[in-house]
Formats: structure tokens, C-alpha cells, sequence
């Protein structure tokens, strides 16, 4: 694959396939993911939802007809900083076979353009901190490790 083959463009429902195998190929996706056919029903609910909401961008990459990489990108208005906006990126994967190519980066500049386009004074993301080369990726496009972050799994 050559990076200037690469379109970004917004995922639609027949998509989810190529999406779901992707967030489940890895060590910690195939501990959450159910990459089954038909995919369950919450994969089809969930994307109805991420496409009818116009804060919430759901980006594939796709070279050819291969969807290559996918990532979330969520527009949020905080009264903080005067009430400006950031934007989220979450869900980041690409495909095994494009891993270590340079598509990563591409898909986090695309997220940063697509977020300076709204406007937006902050990109933020968080990773497991079981990704420690993921850590890395991240610190490398200039993202620092500001903030300690938890959750709650209801």
C-alpha cells in the first residue's frame, strides 16, 4: 500500500464488518470484541447512533476497496476554556497486515486536521497502559501524558 492511496472517508454501516475484525485483532480487542457472523446487534444500535450524531465522526481508511484503518473522532463543547471544543480520538486501529507502514500516523493527522476544521483548541486521546508502544506512537506525533485518567465499568 502507498500512504498517497490512503482515502479517509466517513464509515457507513457496511462497513462494520471490516471495522469489528479490526478493533478485535489484537491482544485486548479479542478480549471485548465479538467478531461473529451476522455481528451482534449492539455493533448495528451503536453505529446508528455515532452516525446520526453530528459530534461524532466515525473515519475509515481505505486504500482500494480494503478498509485499511478505522478511528473515532468526538466533537464535545466544554464550558472550560471559555467554553471551547475538543475533540476525542478514540477506537484507533489498522489492519495486521499495515501495521509499522506509517498509516497510524496518517489517520492521528487526519483526526487533528478534522478537529482544527471544527475549530477545536485540544485533541486528547487515551490508550491502555498495557500499550506501551502505543504510549510511544502517540508521544512521538506530540501528544503528552498530561492527565492521569480512570474509569468505571458499569
Amino acid at each position: 500500500m502507498k500512504m498517497d492511496t490512503v482515502i479517509f472517508r466517513q464509515a457507513t454501516q457496511e462497513d462494520l464488518d471490516s471495522i469489528v475484525l479490526m478493533l478485535s485483532d489484537d491482544t485486548l480487542g479479542n478480549t471485548r470484541e465479538r467478531y461473529e457472523h451476522p455481528l451482534p446487534e449492539s455493533y448495528i444500535k451503536a453505529f446508528r447512533a455515532i452516525d446520526s450524531d453530528p459530534n461524532i465522526e466515525l473515519i475509515v481508511a481505505c486504500d482500494a476497496d480494503a478498509i485499511v484503518g478505522v478511528e473515532q473522532v468526538t466533537f464535545t463543547p466544554h464550558i472550560t476554556y471559555q467554553g471551547g471544543w475538543r475533540a476525542t480520538i478514540e477506537g484507533v486501529r489498522t489492519a495486521l497486515s499495515e501495521r509499522g507502514k506509517g498509516l497510524g500516523s496518517q489517520m492521528i493527522r487526519f483526526a487533528i486536521e478534522r478537529a482544527k476544521e471544527r475549530g477545536c483548541h485540544m485533541v486528547q486521546l487515551t490508550t491502555d497502559k498495557k500499550r506501551a508502544d502505543a504510549l510511544r506512537f502517540y508521544e512521538r506525533l506530540g501528544f503528552q501524558a498530561s492527565h492521569e485518567g480512570l474509569k468505571l465499568h458499569l
